[in-house]
C-alpha cells in the first residue's frame, strides 16, 4: 500500500515517450509511465527488452535518444550533482573491499551521502547485527547480499532502485526483506523494483509495468493483471465419475471445456462466477457431492508467462 503521506504530492518519476537505440536496434520504443511517492512499482521484462536500460536512463547513467523523464524534479541527464544524494541503487552485485568489515564498507559508502542512516539501524534493517566486525570476504552469499542492500539504503534515499534484491536468500532472509521494503515504503520511500520471483512482486508491488521489446504491454495492480485473465481460471474438484464422456454428456452449459482425469473434474472457464453456479446448481440437482471444490485464479507468473512467454527466471534481466 502507497504511504499515506504521499497520497497528494506529484509523481515521484515520470516517463513520457521515452526512446533509445542502439544502431539499428530500438531498444526502448516510446515508454511512457509514472510511479507515486511512496509506492513500490516493479518494472518487468524478458531479455531484451529494454527494461535495463530504462533503469539505467531513470538513474542517470545512460543517454536517452527521445522523451521526456523527470526523477524527483530533475532530468536524471542534466541533474545537479545533489540529485545523486537522494538516490540509492542496489544492483545485482555490487562488490565490496573484502578486507573491509561489514561496519567499515558501510562508513565508508555512507561518507558519500550529506545525509545517512545510524550503521547499527541499517545493519538490523538489512539482517546483519552482530556481524558489523566481521570482514566481508568471510560472509555467504547471503549475507553478501545483505550488504548489497545496506549500501543501497544508508543515504536514506528517497528513491530506492532495487535490482533482484533477493538473490541468494533463503525463504526466511526473504521475508525478513520483504519486511524492510515495507518499512521502507511506510517512511515514504519511493522503490522501483526488479525481480524474477513473481510471488516477491505480487507481496511488495503496488503497481506492475510489463515491457517487451521496448514497449509497454500491460500494466496495473497485480490484482488487475491477473484479473485481466479471467479466460484461464480453472474450477476443479473431485468428482464422482471417472468418464469424460458423461461428465461432457451430464454438463450441458459446459461442453467443450470440462475435463476429468484422475478423479478430478477441471473447468476452464472465461466467466467463473457463472460457470461455478451451473456446476454447483448442477450437482445439488443430483445430490452429487463436489469434494475438495476450488477456483484457482491466474497467478501473476501465468499473466507474466502470457504476457512475454518464455521461462520466469530469465524474464526480468536485460
Amino acid at each position: 500500500m502507497v504511504s499515506l503521506a504521499a497520497v497528494s504530492a506529484s509523481p515521484a518519476l515520470t516517463v513520457s515517450g521515452l526512446g533509445k537505440s542502439y544502431g539499428d536496434v530500438r531498444a526502448v520504443d516510446d515508454l511512457s509511465f509514472h510511479v507515486e511517492p511512496g509506492e513500490v512499482f516493479a518494472l518487468l521484462g524478458p531479455n531484451g527488452a529494454g527494461k535495463s536500460t530504462t533503469v539505467e536512463i531513470l538513474e542517470g547513467h545512460r543517454s536517452r535518444d527521445a522523451g521526456t523523464v523527470e526523477v524527483l524534479g530533475h532530468d536524471p541527464g542534466t541533474a545537479p550533482g545533489g540529485f545523486r544524494d537522494r538516490i540509492g541503487i542496489v544492483l545485482q552485485e555490487v562488490g565490496v573491499e573484502r578486507e573491509l568489515t561489514v561496519r567499515e564498507a558501510l562508513v565508508h559508502y555512507g561518507a558519500c551521502y550529506s545525509r545517512r542512516r545510524p550503521v547499527d539501524e541499517v545493519l538490523e534493517l538489512v539482517g546483519l547485527d552482530g556481524l558489523g566486525d566481521r570482514r566481508t570476504h568471510r560472509l555467504s552469499g547471503g549475507q553478501k547480499r545483505r550488504i548489497d542492500l545496506a549500501l543501497g539504503i544508508i543515504g536514506d534515499p528517497d528513491l530506492l532502485f532495487l535490482d533482484e534484491p533477493t538473490t541468494g536468500f533463503d525463504p526466511s532472509a526473504r521475508r525478513q526483506a520483504w519486511e524492510m521494503v515495507d518499512g521502507l515504503r511506510s517512511l515514504g520511500t519511493t522503490i522501483v523494483l526488479t525481480s524474477h520471483y513473481m510471488d516477491e512482486v505480487q507481496a511488495l508491488a503496488d503497481r506492475v509495468l510489463v515491457i517487451a521489446n521496448g514497449r509497454a504491454v500491460a500494466a496495473g495492480t497485480p490484482d488487475e493483471l491477473r484479473g485481466s485473465m479471467d479466460r484461464q481460471t480453472a474450477i476443479r474438484a473431485r468428482f464422482p465419475i471417472d468418464s469424460e464422456d458423461t461428465v461432457v454428456g451430464l454438463l450441458e452449459g459446459l461442453a467443450g471445456r470440462a475435463t476429468v482425469r484422475d478423479g478430478r473434474l477441471d473447468v476452464r472457464t472465461e466467466d467463473p462466477t457463472a460457470d461455478l453456479h451451473r456446476l454447483t446448481g448442477w450437482a445439488l440437482e443430483r445430490g452429487v457431492a463436489l469434494d475438495d471444490l476450488e477456483v484457482v485464479r491466474p497467478t501473476l507468473e501465468d499473466v507474466y508467462l502470457d504476457l512475454v512467454g518464455g521461462d520466469p527466471d530469465e524474464g526480468t534481466h536485460g
